[in-house]
């Protein structure tokens, strides 16, 4: 089970979970980013205006392929880089799914639909206020980055 998200400062804008046995190829990711299209539309409209968006995701084949970059460029979409190695330089890594793991740990679920439930319960209750700490945590994680030439550090967060 793989689980798309999609966020900002706010709040999750558009989630959804990939069809079972449905590989994530070029043509499925653009169909999800149109999907997400539409929430931006309607749950940020203001962003939705000034036609200008930044999108942070890894580097997975599908992502970096020539058809995605393109429909990113047509929609005035900008790509902010992907650290393959510094999990604390992607708030997907160091915030969203940490925060959902320790969620679940030491349940367990019967069916994909009882945790697909419970993953969506889990990402609403997440406070726009955690939001906005974790994208100050990756501004000082940035930061720390340049000012050390990219070198590794560790500590997510951390006033360093």
């Amino acid at each position: 089970m793989l689980l798309d998200v999609f966020f900002d400062w706010k709040g999750i804008i558009h989630h959804e979970f990939v069809p079972r046995g449905q590989m994530v190829n070029k043509q499925l990711y653009q169909e999800v980013l149109a999907r997400l299209r539409g929430a931006v539309r309607r749950k940020r409209p203001e962003l939705w205006e000034i036609q200008t968006r930044m999108l942070h995701h890894h580097n997975a084949p599908a992502q970096a392929s020539l058809l995605i970059r393109s429909y990113l460029a047509e929609n005035q979409t900008s790509v902010v880089p992907y650290s393959l190695y510094s999990p604390d330089l992607a708030p997907i890594d160091f915030f969203l799914f940490p925060k959902l793991k320790t969620t679940f740990k030491g349940r367990r679920f019967q069916t994909i639909e009882e945790i697909q439930e419970n993953a969506i319960r889990e990402l609403r209750a997440i406070t726009e206020s955690a939001f906005q700490e974790a994208f100050q945590q990756w501004k000082k994680s940035w930061e720390r980055c340049i000012a050390s030439r990219g070198d590794y550090s560790e500590g997510v967060g951390d006033s360093a």
